[in-house]
């Protein structure tokens, strides 16, 4: 048999060279600082903790703590609120609902209640102008009372006091939402789950990820989910709306979403870990560029899970926390990990 040196040679190198390709790409950011932090806030985040950072195509860290690893499935609470917004707004691509519709098309119980004039916009962005009551941890588990989405809503025309006309104040709460998503369903005359599975988590593989629930579906904080699956949402926001090369939103509805509803005047109450942004649909702005446009968007949770897409860094990345702990009280904790990722990865902003 002969054998033909220079050939063998060839292949030898190819593979040499495509390794050391591979290595340079993986060894392009050193996150030893970032690896360091995240142990000393272990305690914080409730000792079960990943967090994954996707730029350019693919996964450029991971890091899990605990009992605790990517596929995990976990309560997410308000980072809910963002696949909410996301599913309304590819009814609004296709032209089947309008941001100025009024909910008392869909829904003539605000009619009768005085409330016929709040929008669609208004109810993404938490401009309805009923009365709230900050989201506490209790208040999700005694969701118990209500048996379906339409119960609930209902509930929110006929006995809740309208406190400012709507567009004008800002309370963070469940009922935009909700409401919101209450319009889905008599808008396709089938249940909100359904409509999500087959719009977001089917077309972007979280197959993980749920809505479900013996009582009351609760779109804008009964989601459970897992670090890889909302990683796919956050790349389809990063990506313009395209994920995998399946258009999922256009452009337009991801800009729509990204567009800051408020200002610091408007805000009536805010949770603690969202303070001093402002808000668009699902999602709180955390910067923005001189022209006003969002260049870093979050929308963290309740339970400790924080998702963000920063776009002159060119990355999305989620912290998603196993334990049920609160996330309001952990603010600086998350934002001083953004600001070590942000000193890893530069920026393309000027």
């Amino acid at each position: 048999m002969s054998v033909n040196p220079p050939f063998h040679c060839m292949k030898v190198s190819l593979l040499l060279g495509f390794l050391l390709l591979f290595q340079s790409g993986q060894a392009q950011y050193d996150f030893s600082a970032l690896d360091s932090q995240l142990e000393s806030a272990k305690k914080q985040l409730g000792g079960n903790a990943v967090t994954l950072i996707y730029k350019d195509g693919k996964i450029i860290y991971q890091k899990a703590m605990g009992d605790f690893n990517a596929k995990t499935q976990a309560p997410i609470a308000s980072c809910s609120k963002w696949l909410t917004a996301a599913l309304v707004m590819t009814y609004v691509d296709e032209g089947k609902l309008s941001l100025d519709d009024k909910v008392s098309k869909f829904l003539p119980i605000f009619t009768k209640y005085s409330k016929g004039y709040i929008t669609i916009r208004d109810c993404l962005a938490h401009l309805t102008g009923i009365e709230s009551e900050p989201i506490r941890l209790r208040d999700l588990l005694s969701r118990r009372k209500y048996s379906n989405l339409e119960e609930e809503v209902n509930d929110f025309a006929a006995t809740r006091e309208i406190v400012s006309n709507p567009g004008l104040e800002f309370r963070y709460s469940n009922i935009g939402l909700n409401i919101a998503a209450r319009v889905l369903e008599v808008l396709n005359r089938r249940g909100f789950e359904q409509l999500m599975a087959e719009r977001i988590t089917r077309p972007l593989q979280m197959r993980t990820t749920n809505f479900f629930s013996y009582n009351a579906v609760n779109p804008s904080g009964g989601a459970q989910s897992s670090p890889n699956d909302y990683m796919n949402f956050l790349i389809m926001i990063l990506n313009k709306g395209e994920f995998n090369g399946k258009r999922i939103l256009s452009e337009k509805a991801i800009e729509e979403m990204q567009l800051p509803r408020t200002t610091p005047g408007m805000i009536k109450y805010a949770p603690v870990a969202a303070e001093g942004f402002n808000y668009g649909f699902g999602e709180w702005i955390l910067a923005t560029n001189a022209a006003g446009k969002a260049t870093a968007v979050a929308s963290p949770g309740l339970f400790g899970t924080w998702p963000i897409v920063d776009y002159c860094h060119g990355y999305a990345c989620i912290i998603f926390t196993k334990t049920l702990l609160s996330g309001e009280e952990k603010r600086d904790v998350y934002l001083n990990l953004k600001a070590t990722i942000d000193g890893i990865i530069p920026s393309t902003c000027k």
